[in-house]
């Protein structure tokens, strides 16, 4: 039986984290973004298809190259932050299938089905992403998950020559509390919830 996590544990995740825009110049060195990719993969997706791929974009030069796909409003809090992921999905993650699912054919799900691919691997690659921003805050990073950005720049840029899409953009780091604005409002559970 699983217990519930302690308060403090929640807040870490959910209640007390926030999106950041402002970072301390800290690094994240490359050994805890190992054991952030460790976590991540643990998460369900649909068939274990795993279609995410990260780029940890965190060099100088890596940042120069991801700058001028960035939205204006995006382009100077990304600059700054020690690190920042693009989160991608394979639209060939079906031919992995044989090792990550081996116990039937689930290759043979997603053959000549292109739309099926594609809807499978977006969503599947949401879910990543989304334990990826929860890892991360377990492990004591700080994250401001964005659009705004030219994904089809991206996708020249950093997945030339493969059949990996970029889905969302997320920075990573230690955030700098005194620009946070108050949480903005969120719905109460009647407002977005039924229990039939």
């Amino acid at each position: 039986m699983t217990d519930k996590l302690p308060d403090a544990s929640l807040d870490q995740l959910f209640r007390d984290a926030r999106t950041r825009g402002s970072w301390h110049d800290k690094d994240v060195p490359d050994a805890l973004l190992h054991e952030l990719v460790e976590l991540v993969k643990l998460g369900p997706t649909s068939g274990n298809c795993s279609p995410a791929r990260f780029v940890f974009v965190k060099s100088p030069e890596a940042k120069a190259r991801l700058k001028p796909f960035l939205s204006d409003g995006n382009r100077d809090k990304t600059m700054k932050a020690p690190v920042c992921v693009i989160i991608g999905y394979d639209l060939e993650f079906h031919e992995h299938l044989p090792k990550l699912f081996p116990h039937t054919d689930a290759k043979s799900w997603f053959e000549g089905k292109p739309e099926k691919i594609a809807d499978t691997a977006f969503r599947n690659s949401s879910l990543q992403g989304a334990y990826l921003i929860l890892a991360a805050r377990a492990l004591g990073l700080d994250c401001g998950p964005m659009s705004g950005f030219d994904n089809a720049g991206v996708d020249k840029e950093f997945f030339a020559g493969t059949e990996v899409k970029s889905n969302f953009l997320c920075n990573l780091g230690y955030g700098d509390d005194s620009p946070l604005r108050p949480r903005s409002p969120r719905f109460d559970f009647d407002e977005m919830a039924r229990i039939l």
